[in-house]
């Protein structure tokens, strides 16, 4: 608490000054210390901080008591097995595709790239979430707050522009056809670097000041520093999150809207084809199987709604803080908001890797036990990437694709 006392005359005005709203038990430099707004405690959710890391707590976050120690091991327990799940599914992704020689495609390089950085994710943010949870505050010093809201905004944004740079690919192919320039190895690997240094050039930012990294929440994670009042630091939160949120949600969308809406015009003028020979189908099999619109809507629905899913909570968290919505933050929908962003590690090994053909059919030779089918998929029948026909392969598109086409 001495240090909490200590702390308010400059960082106080490096704030914007007094929040005089906010319910303190005594005002600052008053002796008494902070109280936990409006809870009738003795304390707040920064008594444990420690003293070398109060410089970085923003005085939004004094007002409030201190947290149930039971919210601290959910929130551990959460994140404990979100990172087993996104470390082991995306570790399986990567194993298999630069394992088989059939999925060393141009396209996959994308696929990988994204398996890559949400393992980096979930392999960076995990063990120390779960070390300041057991310890109910940040314990591991500034560097290591730098370090790690360094490495969630970095994995974070390069895994958003993978699925961008995976969307444009499919864009190209399904839409564009033959007219489109085929995606080469060499290709893919400056679409690669591209993604990585505009997401360098955002996250590092803050370590030469504009804005900064900082404990936020239950001060058991660090992230960028939403809440400081100057528009100078407003102004990161605002380009940051038109760079790594509004654009390449746009330039999905656009992709997904035009691969649907090509594949509706294929299936269209294939029925109509078939009603001029007189005939049901010109597909074998098409009255068992779903079209390849509905496939692919499903898949294209499933997509953004992930993104929407995982990353709106916290945007809407940075944007409430930005604009001076203080009063609706609280430590619990601050964290929650950010362990669903991490959370989006997760969801991609499904969308982009187990709706790959291929993938299934390798993940079924190589490891039986943890196939998704008690079949692979194209009848045992190795590289053709999945007994669908036409329509799986226009379906599986939308993701990772088998790449016959390149």
């Amino acid at each position: 608490m001495a240090a909490a006392m200590a702390m308010p005359s400059d960082l106080w005005a490096h704030h914007g000054g007094p929040r005089v709203a906010y319910q303190w038990g005594a005002p600052p430099g008053g002796g008494g210390g902070y109280r936990g707004g409006g809870s009738g405690g003795n304390g707040s959710v920064v008594d444990k901080v420690l003293p070398d890391m109060m410089h970085l707590i923003d005085s939004h976050w004094h007002q409030f008591p201190p947290m149930n120690p039971m919210w601290h091991a959910i929130l551990g327990f959460v994140i404990g097995c979100l990172g087993v799940v996104a470390i082991s599914g995306n570790g399986m992704v990567i194993y298999i595709f630069t394992s088989t020689k059939a999925l060393r495609t141009p396209s996959n390089l994308l696929v990988l790239n994204l398996a890559f950085s949400d393992f980096c994710l979930m392999f960076c943010m995990c063990p120390v979430m779960v070390i300041n949870c057991y310890n109910e505050t940040w314990v591991l010093g500034t560097l290591i707050c730098d370090l790690y809201g360094f490495a969630g905004s970095l994995f974070g944004c390069t895994s958003i522009w993978s699925m961008v740079l995976i969307a444009i690919d499919r864009y190209n192919v399904i839409v564009k056809g033959l007219a489109a320039k085929p995606l080469t190895n060499k290709r893919a690997a400056c679409w690669l670097l591209f993604a990585w240094m505009l997401s360098l050039v955002w996250t590092i930012f803050p370590f030469f000041g504009w804005n900064r990294y900082v404990p936020e929440g239950n001060m058991t994670a660090c992230g960028t520093d939403y809440l400081t009042r100057d528009w100078f630091s407003r102004s990161y939160i605002l380009g940051y999150s038109y760079f790594c949120y509004f654009l390449p949600l746009k330039v999905i969308i656009y992709c997904y809207w035009y691969i649907v809406s090509a594949v509706s015009a294929h299936e269209k003028s294939m029925r109509e084809q078939a009603k001029k020979m007189n005939v049901a189908s010109l597909r074998s099999a098409d009255a068992q199987q779903k079209s390849a619109e509905g496939k692919l809507a499903k898949i294209a629905l499933m997509t953004i709604s992930l993104w929407f899913m995982a990353w709106t909570p916290y945007l809407i968290v940075n944007y409430v803080g930005v604009f001076d919505g203080h009063s609706i933050i609280t430590p619990l929908n601050s964290i929650w908001a950010s362990l669903f962003a991490k959370a989006n590690s997760c969801y991609n090994p499904i969308v982009y890797g187990i709706s790959h053909p291929k993938y299934r059919v390798a993940l079924y030779k190589k490891f039986p036990c943890l196939a998704c089918s008690t079949e692979p998929e194209g009848g045992g029948g190795g590289g053709g990437g999945g007994g669908g026909g036409d329509t799986s392969s226009v379906a599986s598109g939308v993701t990772a694709v088998s790449n016959e086409d390149h």
